[in-house]
């Protein structure tokens, strides 16, 4: 028996996932305490009326881009997604497999998003594959985003001539994890001095079919996967571009390269801290990287503070409500198998 069948009998796993939505619940709550602090810096810099005078001042339909923006960018990787779990051969219908899908957002501010293997119990609950047969999917769908977010952060980084060095070194410090989930002698080496160890055989069992099952995903795959990807990532900059032109700042579209090294870039430097929902550190990397490349097209730091705190609800608030309730409607396949 593998990890993927215990969890399936095992009744306190709902339990665990209380905790973890008591968790992400608790990030949420503690964001809060980010945008205070912020609206804080920024009350103290430009003045009570005036901070205040920013936010009332946002244009509700470029608001409205901005989130049509990041729902978009969730949904226009489904088929790379469907395509993972189709190479592993497994078959849902398509409804279910998107419901799925679109689920796993809601873990995306657990630390490196490794939260979304939910989804492979889910699938178990629903179809019986088994946890390690799944896992592989969840492990290139994070992987590929964090292609796309290197791919985009370091070709910008050229064209704004700004950073490359840096984000060159983020993004090396991000892949070293992924050598040891794609690449198997470090896991032989564990396991063979290991292996007396009764109380990791069905970790190892659980293992040895990621491994198996990973196989079925090649190169051109991940290439293929990546044409989702990028737009995926396009659009979330793109969000971030309708944000800032809420808030009365006129940038043409010669601004939209820099929109997209300033949200990718911002991204991975909060993604390196691990920290849960990069909560603090990508806010203030996109505060400074506001003013520093804005700052002359009249972006403040009261401005880049409100452009913060509206980016960060839609990016996460947002996000984390439409996955959410994909989450809750999913928990209906978690009815035990006969």
């Amino acid at each position: 028996m593998c990890i993927g069948d215990d969890l399936a009998r095992d009744p306190s796993y709902g339990k665990r996932m209380r905790r973890a939505r008591t968790a992400v619940l608790t990030i949420l709550a503690l964001s809060i305490g980010m945008f205070v602090v912020i609206a804080a810096l920024a009350m103290l810099n430009e003045g009570v009326g005036r901070f205040l005078g920013t936010l009332a001042s946002i244009n509700v339909f470029y608001y409205a881009l901005a989130l049509a923006c990041v729902l978009l960018s969730t949904m226009i990787g489904f088929p790379k997604w469907d395509m993972f779990l189709r190479k592993l051969g497994i078959r849902l219908q398509w409804q279910q497999n998107f419901a799925i899908y679109q689920s796993m957002f809601s873990m995306d501010i657990t630390p490196g998003r490794w939260g979304r293997a939910v989804v492979a119990y889910t699938i178990n609950r629903l179809k019986g594959v088994r946890f390690g047969k799944t896992f592989p999917a969840v492990v290139a769908d994070i992987l590929t985003d964090f292609l796309g977010f290197i791919a985009v952060a370091i070709v910008t980084s050229f064209l704004v001539h700004s950073y490359t060095l840096v984000s060159v070194a983020i993004s090396i410090l991000l892949l070293i994890p992924f050598v040891f989930i794609y690449v198997k002698a470090p896991y032989v080496w564990f396991k063979r001095k290991m292996r007396r160890r009764r109380i990791l055989k069905g970790v190892f069992k659980t293992a040895d079919l990621y491994f198996a099952s990973s196989r079925s995903l090649d190169i051109g795959t991940y290439l293929y996967a990546m044409l989702f990807t990028v737009p995926s990532v396009v659009l979330s900059s793109l969000a971030l571009y309708f944000v800032v032109l809420s808030f009365g700042i006129n940038l043409t579209p010669d601004f939209i390269p820099t929109m997209l090294f300033i949200y990718t870039s911002s991204l991975l430097i909060g993604m390196v801290t691990g920290i849960p929902g990069t909560l603090g550190v990508t806010d203030a990397a996109m505060l400074g990287y506001l003013v520093a490349f804005l700052g002359g097209v009249g972006v403040t730091f009261g401005i880049a503070a409100a452009i913060v705190i509206f980016y960060r609800i839609a990016s996460m608030w947002f996000t984390e409500g439409v996955s959410t309730a994909f989450l809750m409607y999913t928990l209906r396949y978690w009815r035990v198998r006969r």
